[in-house]
């Protein structure tokens, strides 16, 4: 279908082709229907982004709450089975929901354009991880809604407190399950921008023409992969015991002091894990 408008310096008809039907508009819904199934490295950070942002606003809520309850002496509003909820969810949300996952919010959109390349080493791997991350955080906060509450025993989660006997109920099973869940996607985040500056680096990039930030995310990913992977572990063990009677964590064996070795094996290096990425982007 055409039509013809008169040619401004010959004065004659030109025809002008036009769309034989109206021009299709996208149904409503359809973006999230797009960013559930996308691989895009940028949309993959912004979704990282925003989810990091929204675990922070809860932990924030978290924080109000319970200053709000040291404000005054005695108890006003939570009783000290919930303050210890909050404490421990709020520690969980700030350190391995918000934190961790800003970075690669940050790392999935900027790293591959300062390398040059088209996009992460393994796309789909990238939007598995986020899905993880994602999925694994909603089952920790789903401790909120089982009868007993979430877990109680501290982000750190010192055994015997965070063992069958003295923390029983399903808010403690979900929170292990969901770190263990949320620490797999960390993981593969991990592999997938150490891949992506060895091996998609554009011709003529070499590693010490990358950016300061780059080589922070290059850097804080080996972190990663030398910390996250022994937490995860610590977690299934720590799952095993309180379901499958293991003896992994047993005060009579010495299991106490085996969680505080792992956990901060993980603990140490996760500062600088939060830190030396936003160092790369103030420099």
């Amino acid at each position: 279908m055409t039509t013809t408008v008169p040619d401004e310096r010959t004065g004659e008809l030109e025809p002008i082709p036009e769309r034989p039907y109206p021009k299709r508009r996208d149904p409503k819904g359809s973006w999230m229907f797009d960013m559930i199934k996308t691989t895009d490295h940028k949309k993959i950070g912004i979704m990282y982004m925003i989810t990091a942002f929204v675990f922070f606003l809860i932990g924030g809520l978290m924080a109000l709450f319970m200053r709000a309850e040291l404000a005054v002496p005695g108890m006003q509003f939570l009783s000290n089975e919930q303050f210890n909820q909050l404490f421990t969810m709020h520690g969980t949300i700030m350190l391995l929901l918000y934190a961790t996952p800003v970075v690669f919010g940050f790392a999935n959109y900027i790293l591959p354009l300062q390398i040059g390349a088209p996009d992460v080493a393994f796309p789909r791997l990238n939007a598995f991880g986020f899905w993880l991350f994602t999925f694994g955080g909603l089952i920790v906060l789903g401790g909120f809604l089982t009868p007993g509450g979430a877990a109680d025993f501290g982000w750190t989660a010192y055994t015997p407190l965070s063992g069958a006997v003295h923390s029983p109920g399903v808010g403690a099973d979900l929170w292990v399950f969901g770190l263990t869940v949320g620490g797999l996607g960390t993981i593969l985040g991990a592999v997938n921008m150490i891949t992506t500056v060895i091996c998609l680096r554009a011709p003529g990039m070499t590693m010490f023409r990358m950016s300061i930030f780059t080589w922070n995310i290059f850097i804080t990913s080996i972190l990663i992969l030398m910390a996250f992977p022994l937490l995860t572990a610590a977690f299934m063990g720590l799952f095993v015991d309180r379901h499958l009677g293991g003896h992994i964590f047993d005060p009579a064996s010495g299991g106490v002091l085996l969680w505080q070795h792992l956990f901060w094996f993980f603990g140490h290096p996760e500062v600088y894990i939060i830190a030396l990425p936003f160092f790369g982007i103030v420099s």
